[in-house]
């Protein structure tokens, strides 16, 4: 499952720097599709009330990463993007500390 996943997500990541044609764009892509997927997998561990904090804060700079490259400010977007996947991270870890916790 995580090979199909990791194969249609850089699958999405080439098309969509072929489609955006620029330098600025193609680096937003790619840390806005790194970043979207990791939120992802914080939401499908549980991260929302896990570790809300961390999962939230990711969120809203996603969007915010979104927000910035509808107005074509990439180099903003992508550093957005990049600090809604450490904290997309940063929430997983904390599930998983918390369910090796848990498991004792």
């Amino acid at each position: 499952m995580r090979a199909v996943l990791r194969c249609t997500l850089q699958l999405a990541l080439l098309a969509s720097a072929l489609a955006l044609g620029g330098c600025g764009g193609v680096y937003y892509t790619v840390n806005v599709n790194s970043a979207a997927a990791r939120v992802e997998q914080a939401r499908a561990l549980g991260a929302e009330t896990s570790a809300p904090f961390e999962y939230y804060y990711a969120r809203e700079h996603l969007r915010q990463a979104q927000v910035e490259a509808a107005e074509a400010s990439y180099s903003d977007a992508a550093a957005y993007a990049q600090i809604a996947e450490e904290y997309a991270q940063r929430a997983i870890d904390s599930v998983e500390v918390s369910r090796r916790g848990a498991a004792k």
